[in-house]
């Protein structure tokens, strides 16, 4: 039997997945609503594949950093990311991070079990598209993409100004001071090239929210 771990703050999707991945035979399927439980869960039960979200909690990719955590504890764990977000180096960047696959929340009930089974007999897994992107993340074009340049801390903020969160709420969110997402918004503000917060709003959805 194939253990499963679910890590993911949308209770329809989490529990749309429990069911598919229970029907398929996978026991037993875990569920947690948020990265910390998730954790805990991950250490206590030592599950074949973990499945995560990489927005979690209003954490921006707080999901990479889980990744990177998993995999710190053991660098053989399999971790299948699912998620909205196509971009091809948010791909990249969770492959980087550790996952062994990467599938799209609008993936059929059938992909998803082929990609948890895939991972869990120790094989990597992206579908044909996302493979093509990925492939293409050392070419001019995808190099040329801002978000390559974007440190992990400046994904999250962006991430949660795509959300519409104000500055407050994102230092409450990734407990940090006022201060410091404020500089990392003019951070962003100079490699995103807006000149203003609206500007930086309005490319944070387009790079992180608006469908491919």
């Amino acid at each position: 039997m194939t253990s499963v771990l679910i890590i993911d703050d949308h209770p329809i999707v989490l529990q749309g997945c429990r069911r598919v991945l229970a029907d398929a035979g996978m026991e037993p399927v875990l569920t947690a609503s948020d990265l910390v439980a998730g954790y805990r869960l991950y250490r206590r039960h030592q599950p074949d594949v973990i499945v995560v979200d990489l927005a979690i909690r209003g954490k921006g990719l707080g999901g990479l950093d889980l990744i990177r955590r998993i995999r710190t504890h053991n660098p053989r764990a399999r971790v299948l990311v699912l998620s909205m977000h196509n971009d091809a180096m948010i791909v990249a960047r969770s492959l980087e991070a550790g996952a062994t696959g990467y599938v799209l929340k609008d993936t059929s009930s059938e992909q998803l079990v082929k990609a948890v089974q895939q991972i869990a007999n120790g094989a990597p897994y992206l579908d044909g598209e996302l493979a093509v992107k990925v492939a293409l993340v050392g070419s001019r074009a995808v190099r040329s993409n801002p978000l390559s340049d974007l440190t992990p801390r400046e994904l999250q903020v962006l991430a949660l100004l795509a959300d519409g969160k104000p500055y407050n709420r994102i230092a409450d969110e990734l407990n940090v001071s006022y201060k410091t997402v404020v500089n990392v918004s003019s951070q962003l503000k100079q490699k995103l090239e807006a000149r203003n917060l609206p500007e930086l709003v309005s490319a944070a959805v387009k790079l992180l929210a608006a469908p491919p």
